[in-house]
Parts: C-alpha cells; sequence; structure tokens
C-alpha cells in the first residue's frame, strides 16, 4: 500500500526561476541519485539553480527524447507558479510526461490538462497518498528499523538514508531505503508523501511503510520535518511514532544557526534532538538510541571538515560523518545488532 512510479528517462529537471538552494532540493537530488536517467535541466533564468546537468530548451529536450518533465523544486506551499505553466505545456504538448511533488494538483490547471491530451502525455502527481491508510496501531513490528531526523529541513535526511542503505548493502546486510517525500519516491520508485497524509493517519502510514519483516532485514526510513519545527514538527512526530525506530541518526548542517526559511527561529541543538527524539519515540520502541551524527559540510573549506567532525563526535559521544564526502561506514562500526542472523 504505498505510491509506485513508472516514470518514462530520460528526465529534464525543470527549475523554473528558483535560486535557492534549499527549494531546489528535489531536483538536485533526482541529478545526484539518478544521474543515468537525467537528459539535463530547464532553468527560465540565468541566476536559476545549477544542479550539474547540461541546460535544454523544451524544444532541445524533445528533440533529444526526454520522456519527462520533472518540476524539480519544493516551494513553500506546494504551489506552481502561474508563470511556469507555459513552459509546463510546451513539454506536455510535445509528449513528454509532467511530474510534479508539490501539493497543488497537476490535473487541476486546465490549459495544462488540455496541453497534455493533445500531445499524449501524462500528468503525474507524486504527493498523492495511497487510499485507505489505517490508524497507527503501535503494536511491536519484526525486523529492524533506522530514522533519519534533522535539527531543520533541507539539510541531509535523505541522502544520509540512500547512503547508509548504500552502504549496508556493499557490507552485504538486508537493508532497503523506504521513501517519504516527493524526491525520495521518485528516486526509489515507491514509497508514501507521509506530508500530505491526514493527521490521523499519519502514524499509520508509516506502519504500512515499513511492515513486519525478517529478524536481519532493516528499513532505512527517510525522514521528514524537523521535531523542533515551527511548520513541521507534526508531520515528524507522527513519523517517528509510527517508524517505530530501534535507532535513528541526527542529521545536521554545518554551522546553520536558525531554521531555513524562519529565520526568528533558532536551531535547535542536535543534543535537544536527540534527547526529545528518544522521548517521544519511546512511546512505540522502548529501547530507541541514537547511533551517530550525519552532517552535511558543504558549505565548510576542506580543511575544516575533519575538524569539525570530530568536534560533534567528541562533544556528544557518537560516530559523526558527512555522508557525501566520506560515506556512513563510521556511523555502522560496532553495530552488533547489524550482522545477519
Amino acid at each position: 500500500m504505498t505510491t509506485t512510479l513508472t516514470l518514462r528517462p530520460p528526465y529534464l529537471i525543470f527549475l523554473g526561476d528558483e535560486t535557492r538552494k534549499t527549494y531546489g532540493k528535489t531536483g538536485q537530488g533526482i541529478a545526484d541519485w539518478r544521474p543515468e536517467h537525467c537528459a539535463g535541466q530547464l532553468r527560465l533564468t540565468p541566476d536559476t539553480l545549477h544542479i550539474g546537468l547540461p541546460d535544454l530548451s523544451v524544444e532541445e529536450a524533445i528533440a533529444a527524447g526526454a520522456g519527462s518533465l520533472i518540476v524539480g523544486t519544493a516551494l513553500v506551499g506546494g504551489s506552481i507558479p502561474a508563470a511556469w505553466i507555459n513552459t509546463l505545456c510546451r513539454a506536455a504538448r510535445g509528449g513528454m510526461d509532467i511530474v510534479a511533488g508539490l501539493h497543488s494538483r497537476l490535473d487541476s490547471i486546465p490549459a495544462l490538462v488540455a496541453a497534455a491530451s493533445e500531445g499524449g502525455a501524462r500528468l503525474i502527481d507524486v504527493r498523492t497518498p495511497p487510499a485507505n491508510l489505517p490508524v497507527g496501531s503501535g503494536r511491536k513490528r519484526r525486523g529492524r528499523r533506522l530514522l533519519t531526523v534533522g535539527t531543520d529541513c533541507a539539510l541531509g535526511k535523505k541522502y544520509t538514508a540512500l547512503q547508509i542503505e548504500r552502504d549496508m548493502l556493499a557490507q552485504g546486510l538486508n537493508a532497503r531505503f523506504r521513501a517519504t517525500g516527493q524526491t525520495g519516491i521518485m528516486i526509489a520508485g515507491s514509497g508514501v508523501p507521509i506530508d500530505c497524509v491526514v493527521a490521523d493517519f499519519i502514524s499509520g502510514a508509516a506502519e504500512v511503510l515499513s511492515p513486519d519483516n525478517t529478524d536481519d532485514h532493516w528499513d532505512i526510513i527517510e525522514g521528514q520535518g524537523a521535531i523542533f519545527h515551527p511548520g513541521y514538527a507534526a508531520v515528524t512526530h507522527g513519523l517517528l511514532i509510527g517508524s517505530q525506530p530501534d535507532v535513528f541518526v541526527v542529521c545536521h548542517e554545518a554551522h546553520r544557526e536558525v531554521v531555513s526559511g524562519w529565520p526568528h527561529m533558532p536551531l535547535p541543538t542536535i543534543g535537544e534532538v536527540i534527547e526529545r527524539t528518544v522521548a517521544i519515540g519511546r512511546l512505540t520502541s522502548a529501547a530507541i538510541r541514537c547511533v551517530g551524527i550525519s552532517v552535511n559540510t558543504s558549505g565548510l573549506p576542506g580543511g575544516e571538515r575533519t575538524g569539525y567532525l570530530q568536534m560533534l563526535s567528541d562533544r556528544y559521544g557518537l560516530p559523526c560523518v558527512d555522508p557525501m564526502a566520506g560515506g556512513t561506514q563510521a556511523l555502522l562500526t560496532g553495530w552488533e545488532q547489524l550482522k545477519p542472523v
């Protein structure tokens, strides 16, 4: 009972006129984790984000055989700006599927519906939760679970979970990434868009996402929101309870001091996140514990990374890594329970 996608590659990643890295995370995530499926990027202005792909127009992408235009931004509120609709319509008339993970549904735009019909294209809304989700039960499930949590949004929870899965599989462990957001679902091909689930069913949706499994199986669950976030703490709370994680990893961005987009809200400390996550998580997982810290150090000079990670490791008594700079193997070292049964 998860959302399953069949997208037509190659992809044209549409970035509109978004200049803020935080809000281009969908496009960047696909470019980073599925580069083999990407034909290029479409930017409306020279100042728009660059995610490392060739710049293509709609017409150039169609000529190159692109099968899908993926909206690569995730704006607050999840709307589609009116200024973007003409570009999306041109792509749809040219036969490209339009794929988005926004709260505004593509089929609510009459001009886009007409263009898709004319071009034989599909309109695919990733942020559509499965029907008939249950209320959370809190029942103990077989299998093991790791959840990534964060001091804020958009700082590495998805990347950390994907890298942990990759490193666990490399060690011969039985693991699977479980996507909970639009970008993760596009990368994995399945998942539950947890922030679109009606509040009463969030914990139940998390239970459905990571069901009973074999004793040696690990679900690596992509975190959402942040437990101290003034806007998104509710979804984080529900996901935590329903995920029933045995262990969690705290994700952080080096030197971020305020909640992104909420400059009046100071960021919590890693220690505060650990304490609150344990307090809430014990409701369904009595032995829940933090096993490490994952830090996005992309904003640091390369020479400062090692010292910064060591400083946090010493402060909290936990292994600390940058998953994109050195992998997550250090987080897995010494986990006796990770060994296959």
